[in-house]
């Protein structure tokens, strides 16, 4: 990957992921964060796993981001959009936007 499409990447993720490292970090607690999303294979579901690498991911300079983080950006890009375009006409406290949130993206 080239700088310009990992500065892609990251702009994108950074317009996406609206939530900040400690309002995920506090979402990633509750048990409506714990309720939804597929499990990984141990209890943890898969979303949840991933909001705990994108507090990571934004907690480092640019300058220190690795390709796994870029891979992993992207993958949480690919779900917010996907996700998004699956929006019930009900969102408010579903299922749907506990998922999204779980992937850093606070669709209120």
């Amino acid at each position: 990957m080239d700088e310009a499409e990992k500065k892609a990447v990251i702009d994108e993720f950074g317009e996406l992921v609206n939530m900040s490292p400690s309002e995920l970090a506090n979402w990633l607690k509750t048990d409506e964060s714990k309720s939804v999303g597929m499990d990984s294979g141990d209890g943890e579901s898969v979303g949840h796993k991933s909001g705990e690498k994108i507090i990571k991911i934004k907690q480092k300079k640019r300058a220190d981001l690795d390709a796994q983080d870029i891979e992993h950006m992207r993958k949480v890009i690919g779900y917010i959009k996907r996700h998004r375009a699956q929006r019930p006409k009900d969102e408010k406290g579903s299922n749907w936007a506990y998922s999204l949130k779980n992937w850093g993206h606070n669709p209120e």
